[in-house]
């Protein structure tokens, strides 16, 4: 990605239609244990989009499918209603709370919790609830205890249900770490991790003991937001990248720091305790991020790599995984903060996108082919029984891989399950879609219980 109109050609470009679309075409055979929805945000310009703008901008678009009883009921796609979009198409602004000069934008994630669908951004804008059917409710605030900004990318410990948060704002010197309680009411604990600057922060990870802040030399640089740039975060040059090791029951002035080798990274994969004090997690690691290309990400192929970080010496041992492009990688989340075997993550290889399952103990890998002319997006793992117990390996990848995929020979778009212990293999079943879904950000599989 290396031009200024990448973000607008090809599947990137914008869908200009709001659709619902019933009883959709399946081939093969959707399994009769999955009940819920697949939903997947993303920017969506609803202006159509400006070359010199930044990717991350664009309004927010939520796609979804519903699965039931071995059908695929509809698709939806709907925008999240920002000033911008409610100004454009003539629609009521969204109510609710606001934090400093957002819009209201939320386009990188959605995520269901206590009930709620809430469609999230970073760096400003509050929570967005969606209906079920996915039209813009409100922006929430738990109950007026979020005072500030959010996340894209909340982490759900399997065990208590709480959110874990790690949110940024270009008026601050400091990370926030925030736990949102399991039922939604409340944000229950508010920790400002200093760091002297702004830093972007995509993402958090937790084990069973700490939460881990991630800090890297990608800064907000006020030259850039007086120059105009609608997302004025740059690489700086000659600064480590770190991560923070934060006590769950810890306060700020317990942050112990382990440096790593320059580098940005908006994506671990998972992350645990080991016996000797230290911590493993692996992690989709780019040379650097908005260094040379300032509107997207478009510094060099990531990489899948294990970090294993020793807060005793505040060091970190960095390996290579492959030597392959990784991204968006994602596990079975009922392990989440404890050892998990299997990782997946999405490669780039120009207009196709194979998955990939890893093998976290052995280091085997194994390559999905999505065919010709097609590329995956996120992928999500789905257990065949949740409540099942997955202490091995037979159980943790017990169930399906889902993603929506392009294809560019005919521009339009599927979802894809796979069964999970026969990665390489053929589709369970495909839902076809009717119209292409744009490639966004992130997205998850919300069961019709939760």
């Amino acid at each position: 990605m290396t031009t200024s109109d990448t973000y607008l050609g090809g599947n990137y470009a914008p869908v200009p239609d709001e659709i619902t679309a019933q009883d959709l075409p399946v081939s093969g055979i959707i399994p009769a244990e999955l009940d819920g929805r697949l939903l997947r945000n993303g920017p969506n310009p609803i202006d159509g989009g400006d070359p010199k703008a930044h990717w991350f901008t664009g309004t927010g678009m939520v796609h979804g499918i519903r699965i039931r009883n071995g059908m695929a009921d509809w698709y939806r796609n709907r925008y999240v209603i920002s000033d911008r979009v409610s100004d454009a198409l003539g629609k009521p602004a969204t109510p609710g709370p606001r934090f400093g000069e957002s819009d209201g934008t939320a386009n990188t994630n959605v995520v269901g919790h206590a009930g709620m669908t809430l469609a999230i951004v970073e760096a400003g804008g509050q929570p967005v609830l969606l209906s079920n059917e996915l039209e813009t409710i409100e922006r929430v605030d738990f109950n007026g205890t979020l005072d500030g900004s959010f996340s894209a990318h909340p982490k759900v410990d399997p065990i208590t249900g709480e959110l874990h948060v790690a949110a940024y704002h270009w008026t601050w010197d400091f990370i926030r770490y925030l736990v949102v309680s399991a039922d939604g009411t409340e944000v229950t604990k508010k920790v400002d991790v200093p760091v002297g600057y702004s830093p972007m922060v995509h993402d958090i990870h937790i084990t069973e003991t700490a939460a881990l802040i991630l800090d890297f030399p990608c800064r907000f640089n006020l030259d850039a937001a007086i120059a105009g740039h609608q997302l004025p975060y740059l690489w700086v040059e000659d600064e480590p990248g770190r991560v923070g090791i934060l006590p769950l029951d810890g306060s700020a002035d317990d942050v112990r720091w382990c440096e790593v080798d320059p580098c940005y990274v908006f994506h671990p994969c998972n992350a645990f305790d080991l016996p000797d004090g230290k911590i493993q997690m692996e992690v989709a690691r780019h040379e650097a991020m908005f260094r040379t290309v300032t509107n997207g990400p478009s510094e060099g192929d990531p990489r899948f790599e294990r970090w294993t970080l020793d807060p005793a010496t505040g060091t970190t041992k960095e390996e290579r995984l492959d030597d392959r492009a990784h991204e968006f990688p994602r596990h079975d989340e009922r392990r989440l903060g404890r050892q998990a075997r299997f990782g997946y993550t999405v490669g780039f290889t120009g207009t196709e996108g194979p998955g990939y399952k890893h093998d976290l103990q052995t280091g085997a890998i194994e390559v999905h082919d999505f065919g010709t002319g097609r590329a995956t997006q996120e992928m999500v793992f789905v257990p065949r029984n949740p409540d099942a117990p997955i202490d091995d390996a037979t159980n943790e990848d017990d169930g399906w891989i889902m993603s929506y995929v392009h294809d560019a020979t005919t521009d339009t778009a599927d979802v894809v399950i796979l069964n999970a212990q026969n990665f390489s293999g053929e589709p369970v079943a495909v839902v076809h879609l009717p119209q292409r879904v744009p490639f966004g950000f992130h997205g998850n599989w919300v069961p019709t219980t939760s």
